[in-house]
């Protein structure tokens, strides 16, 4: 008596399509989807459409996740249609997650319009919107930018949308930046200073603002004076310098400058500074890319392990951080086709797509929208970062980075 054989629904489908899945977690998925043939990624998508094993699912997705991604735009394979109606009411939100992320890659407009309809749900979990503005950035939605400018008046996704905001050649946006400057939070006007100054249209109305006094001069620290000049716009250039005065990348004598500040430094007495007060100095002027202790960003090299107990190194590497610069943290300028500039470290590519780590934010700018990459001669890190400080905040923040161990923040 013959007995009938039942097979997993593993083993029905070819092992060769199954190896994508399993290549995505060494890496390997990206070559092997993007050389494929069409049918062979329908027969993914078939796959998907037929089976029940949720297991099965996650791994499909995972690796055509994997193969894809850094792919702005692909063709959508046949079938994907019956995969995204069918998987979008998954009970697993990883699959409703990869399956909605693809289908962006593959233009699907249904995905498109309920990304649009979460970023815009106030009702909400703010997370979630926040997530579905980011992957609509990635899909280069053209409806974005009309999006972004309503979610200016949401107070707890406005930092995103004045970043996200920056890639968009939109005349309206200096204007709608500016009006709301003056009631934003710190943070958010960094987040809004670096959109304004990232092109020459928008940093013309910026510098209109300064000098009609709507934006202090000081809230332009010197990493955004450096900003606007790699612009390399020569009315600009001739604005800033009237304002600011020359603006030097090197100091003509080290030793003096050096001399200088220590000068000022031990004017404080036996104990030159607050230290908690220069923590606040700190997470104003260093947090952004510098971790110290427990708190700050990961643009520049950690200072957690740093010589800081040296006074000298510290004057050193604050006042002088173009003498010696690791290639790891030499920036990058980057010019798009549509006259944006972003400057920051390149990390890396995914796909077609090159990683910046800006001062503020990552940016991803598709190989294919780059005018001119070039790499500069100065680090991330500009000249003159403390120059507009009081000589008691530069008291402090020294005396801060010197100490051995977190202190805590002034008391309210």
């Amino acid at each position: 008596m013959l007995m009938k054989t039942t097979s997993s629904p593993r083993s029905r489908f070819a092992p060769a399509l199954l190896a994508v899945a399993a290549m995505a977690a060494w890496g390997l998925a990206t070559p092997v989807v993007r050389g494929a043939p069409p049918e062979a990624v329908a027969g993914l998508a078939r796959m998907l459409a037929e089976t029940t094993d949720s297991q099965l699912q996650l791994d499909l997705l995972r690796g055509l996740s994997a193969g894809y991604r850094g792919q702005q735009r692909a063709p959508m394979p046949a079938g994907w249609d019956a995969v995204e109606a069918r998987l979008a009411s998954s009970t697993q939100p990883e699959v409703r997650t990869l399956v909605q992320t693809l289908s962006l890659t593959f233009g699907s407009q249904r995905a498109m319009e309920s990304l649009r309809a979460t970023a815009t749900d106030a009702a909400a979990d703010e997370g979630t919107r926040r997530t579905a503005v980011e992957a609509l950035a990635g899909a280069r939605d053209p409806q974005l930018p009309a999006l972004l400018k309503r979610l200016l008046a949401a107070p707890g996704l406005r930092g995103l949308a004045l970043r996200r905001l920056g890639a968009f050649d939109d005349a309206d946006i200096p204007g709608l930046v500016l009006g709301l400057y003056g009631t934003l939070p710190a943070v958010e006007k960094r987040d809004a200073l670096s959109t304004l100054a990232g092109r020459a249209a928008f940093a013309g109305p910026l510098m209109d603002a300064v000098a009609a006094g709507k934006v202090p001069r000081a809230d332009l620290t010197a990493e955004l004076i450096r900003q606007l000049k790699n612009l390399r716009n020569a009315d600009l250039d001739r604005r800033v310098a009237e304002v600011w005065g020359v603006v030097r990348e090197t100091s003509p004598d080290m030793t003096k400058e050096i001399a200088r500040y220590k000068a000022m430094y031990w004017k404080g007495g036996s104990t030159p500074g607050d230290a908690s007060k220069g923590r606040v100095v700190f997470n104003q002027v260093c947090a952004q890319c510098h971790h110290l202790f427990d708190f700050g960003g990961n643009v520049g090299p950690d200072i957690t392990g740093a010589n800081r107990s040296d006074l000298d190194y510290l004057l050193q590497n604050i006042l002088y951080p173009n003498a010696v610069i690791p290639n790891e943290y030499r920036q990058s300028l980057i010019e798009t086709r549509d006259g944006r500039v972003v400057s920051g470290i390149v990390k890396g590519q995914e796909g077609g797509t090159l990683v910046v780590q800006a001062a503020n934010e990552v940016v991803r700018v598709p190989v294919s929208e780059v005018a001119k990459r070039e790499q500069a001669e100065n680090s991330m890190m500009p000249e003159g970062l403390i120059a507009q400080l009081k000589e008691e905040q530069v008291r402090d923040l020294l005396y801060y980075l010197g100490r051995p161990g977190q202190v805590p923040l002034p008391k309210p």
